[in-house]
């Protein structure tokens, strides 16, 4: 039985033969009838006979996903490495702690050094072609970094300035970070609670705001990926939700997207999800700031304005003299966030733009002109969500299966149970565990919620404080029920105590804002995308530091 081929699975080497397959199909099976010059360019790129073209072309057409372009083969991906385990911890050690040297060993160095190492833990030593394929599959700049220096590693992989010119729309965006420079308060009490972070999203060519997401949680992967969605749905519904008036047209896959070196820009999740739409990640070289101005610029243009909102902290204490922000918070996440959307649709967008000398509106029709593709969009819109959510890979039993401790069961889940001899990726939404995601070997998503479905929802920041709490109290072995009851006395006692400390409001809105936001679909808040069954409750919005 051919198995589907599977992005996340296959090695590296294959992946980047699609990527490159996925750059030159792309335009093929856009363009109609095709030239014997184009049939045969392309066949000579990519070393294929006509035949074995037109059918990529076909597939891609089916299908227009990076992925597609992967052989589907019977058995394991080609590449697939099946040493032990422990080979393989051996191995990744002697790269990094004797390959990974200024003294720069040979590859057969290494061999030698790792067969030692197998002889004295007992274990068979893999051939030198393991090695090799392992050295191989190191990143070339961590690599240089090691071996040569760090400033070796920039001089030889820092991208051309020219490079990063913006032709036409969507081709390049830019996306960063800011805390809001404005106190929110909860929407309870209505008494402050903290400054809120923004991720903005910026279309190059015309300037204009591509997406955003605002959250009181730090910058984390789940941050910039909501952004991306954001930016990449169409907005009409979205800004009917928030009874914004006016339009929003960007949208649309970009070609690039412009990042700095932060942590949550680095995720395999990320990395992967990009490239199987086409779209390449570019990082910000180091100490070089101008390579970001533009989105830079957009956020000083932003902060700008909620300084005239009440509750603003202003870009220095300088600034603000006697004024207490705190004291005079006056709008929820939300109010902001509808504020935030007025300010892009009905100001900046419209407003002349000082380096365009026309406003990003006029200049979006023009960048969408000077494309030579039509804009791109996810094929299935549900699937393009599935492809960010975080995951971990479980044993599907006959009692369904477990996650965070707490059990899952449908029906949909009986001719896995207890019966298939792999994991099944469980992706879920950190804002509400009441239901999680099972891939299933074809790579179909099914929804699964709790087995006992008189649970409460809960967060994934409620369920980690309370298996926080459980361990301070000596408490070894959790069972699920005392996790939810640990829940539910956490939330009285921040209801309690809402009314008097900053913290504990923090805590209550924080788990309010996750909670409300899924329980709108995302057909209401993102785009016009699928139905609201048939997609997940967006992307996650707690602290996930890095998805596996």
């Amino acid at each position: 039985m051919k198995r589907k081929s599977d992005k996340l699975d296959v090695g590296e080497d294959a992946w980047r033969e699609a990527v490159a397959r996925e750059a030159i199909i792309r335009p093929l099976a856009g363009a109609g009838r095709l030239s014997p010059t184009e049939v045969k360019t392309a066949c000579r790129a990519l070393g294929l006979r006509r035949a074995r073209l037109y059918a990529l072309i076909e597939r891609y057409r089916s299908e227009p996903v990076t992925s597609s372009m992967l052989a589907a083969k019977p058995g394991p991906a080609r590449g697939a490495r099946r040493l032990a385990d422990d080979v393989e911890a051996l191995i990744e050690e002697a790269i990094r702690d004797y390959y990974l040297k200024r003294q720069k060993p040979s590859v057969s160095a290494l061999h030698d050094h790792i067969r030692q190492l197998c002889r004295t833990r007992s274990v068979a030593a893999p051939s030198r072609k393991a090695i090799q394929t392992r050295v191989a599959s190191i990143d070339r700049r961590v690599l240089v970094g090691a071996r040569e220096g760090a400033k070796a590693a920039r001089d030889g992989f820092k991208p051309v300035v020219a490079e990063y010119r913006a032709d036409h729309a969507l081709h390049i965006v830019q996306i960063d970070h800011t805390p809001v420079d404005v106190f929110v308060v909860d929407a309870v009490h209505r008494r402050p609670i903290q400054r809120p972070w923004l991720t903005l999203a910026i279309d190059v060519a015309s300037r204009m705001v591509a997406g955003f997401y605002l959250s009181l949680e730090a910058p984390s992967a789940a941050s910039v990926a909501l952004a991306i969605h954001h930016a990449v749905t169409r907005k009409a519904q979205w800004l009917a939700a928030r009874s914004v008036k006016g339009d929003w047209p960007v949208s649309g896959l970009p070609d690039v997207i412009h990042l700095d070196n932060a942590r949550e820009f680095r995720s395999r999740a990320l990395k992967r999800g990009a490239a199987e739409y086409g779209v390449s990640l570019v990082h910000r070289p180091v100490a070089t700031p101008h390579y970001g101005g533009h989105i830079e610029r957009l956020i000083g243009t932003m902060m700008g304005t909620v300084h005239l909102l009440p509750g603003t902290t202003f870009s220095h204490v300088s600034e603000r003299g006697a004024y207490e922000p705190e004291k005079h918070a006056a709008m929820t996440l939300d109010e902001l966030e509808t504020w935030l959307a007025l300010q892009i649709v009905g100001r900046y967008h419209a407003e002349v733009h000082g380096s365009l000398l026309l406003p990003p509106g006029a200049a979006w029709g023009d960048a969408v002109a000077a494309r030579r593709e039509p804009l791109r969009f996810p094929h299935d819109e549900a699937q393009f969500l599935y492809d960010f959510l975080p995951f971990e890979e479980r044993r599907i039993r006959r009692d369904g299966v477990r996650l965070f401790g707490l059990r899952y069961w449908d029906d949909v889940l009986s001719p896995w149970a207890g019966r298939l001899d792999r994991r099944l990726r469980v992706k879920y939404d950190p804002r509400d565990l009441s239901s999680v995601f099972i891939e299933g070997p074809d790579g179909e998503h099914w929804p699964v919620r709790f087995a006992d479905l008189r649970r409460p929802r809960i967060t994934l920041g409620e369920h980690r404080m309370a298996l926080s709490a459980l361990r301070e109290r000596g408490v070894r072995l959790v069972d699920e029920q005392l996790i939810f009851d640990t829940v539910e006395a956490q939330r009285e006692l921040v209801e309690t105590a809402a009314t008097a400390t900053k913290s504990a409001r923090r805590r209550a809105a924080r788990s309010l804002s996750a909670l409300s936001a899924t329980a709108v679909g995302p057909s209401d808040r993102q785009g016009d995308g699928a139905a609201e069954e048939d997609m997940p409750a967006d992307l996650p919005l707690l602290e996930i530091e890095e998805w596996s």
